[in-house]
């Protein structure tokens, strides 16, 4: 597929919906210099085309309980058409897993993961993750703090 053509206009709307996503039309469109009608339009031609494919709320997972971040690269026993849909099928029901991308190189998977604490991690390890007999290696990073 083709990139989408973006202007600096296009670029310093979608920078400061990612910044601040509530922002009204008026307030988006005084921060990227435009008329409400023309920011508006831009915005509408945006989601159009599928740039911008939705909004969504950030939570603080601290606050809700979920105090532990970890990332966890996992390496399959099997790579067949059945393997695959059953790994992704039992991800998609874990309330743990945040995110799961597919990934090339020597690990499948990288599993982004959030827990209350370490006891819950390993409970989610090896009750969850490893019980279903797929996987052949994992290896967990968790995270000290967030950068960027």
């Amino acid at each position: 597929m083709d990139p989408h053509p973006l202007d600096r206009t296009d670029l310093a709307l979608l920078a400061a919906l990612q910044a601040e996503g509530r922002l009204s039309n008026v307030e988006l469109a005084e921060r990227v210099k435009l008329s409400p009608s023309a920011c508006l339009r831009r915005v509408q031609r945006l989601e159009a085309d599928g740039v911008i494919t939705g909004y969504r709320a950030q939570l603080d997972a601290a606050k809700l309980g979920l105090g532990l971040h970890a990332f966890v690269r996992v390496q399959l026993k099997g790579h067949g058409a059945a393997d695959i849909a059953r790994f992704t099928e039992s991800i998609a029901a874990w309330d743990e897993v945040e995110r799961c991308l597919a990934l090339t190189g020597d690990m499948d998977y990288l599993i982004e993961v959030r827990v209350r604490d370490l006891e819950h991690f390993s409970r989610f390890l090896l009750d969850r993750l490893l019980a279903g007999g797929q996987v052949a290696d994992v290896n967990s990073s968790f995270v000290l703090r967030r950068v960027k």
